[in-house]
């Protein structure tokens, strides 16, 4: 017999989208799922739509999210550029229902990026001091006290 305890099939098994969707007390949850951030859209201070995230870059040691990767440009995805947002440089804004940067697309354009079929060697040391060179210190503080 099963221990329900530990058996992943038992009566005491949540579904992972039970657990995705799953609200807190008096309104939305702190965590949310990768899969729920990825599509989720990007705006400049003014409210104007800047591009959506693609993927998120998480820090596997320390187990934190270093970097937003958001798609800006072309069309349809086609021609996009990729630019690596430090994810301090984001808040989630719950009447745009998206996040916003505080950056305009013409700073954008100059910002570190890169091409959807260029690889990128997330572990160079110079490629991460370039990109939060551009982007300075957060302009929402530090989340390390959230």
């Amino acid at each position: 017999m099963a221990d329900p305890t530990t058996d992943p099939t038992g009566p005491s098994a949540r579904r992972h989208d039970e657990m995705v969707n799953e609200i807190a007390p008096g309104g939305s949850a702190r965590l949310i799922s990768s899969d729920r951030v990825e599509g989720t859209a990007v705006f400049d201070p003014s409210g104007n739509r800047l591009g959506s995230i693609e993927a998120l870059m998480i820090d596997k040691v320390r187990g934190v999210v270093e970097y937003a990767v958001l798609s800006f440009g072309g069309f349809l995805g086609i021609g996009s550029s990729h630019y690596p947002l430090p994810w301090d440089q984001l808040r989630y804004d719950i009447g745009l229902g998206g996040y916003v940067a505080d950056v305009s697309a013409e700073q954008l354009q100059q910002a570190p990026s890169f091409r959807r079929e260029e690889a990128v060697d997330w572990s160079d040391q110079q490629w991460g001091e370039r990109v939060r060179g551009f982007y300075g210190p957060s302009p929402y503080g530090s989340r390390d006290d959230a």
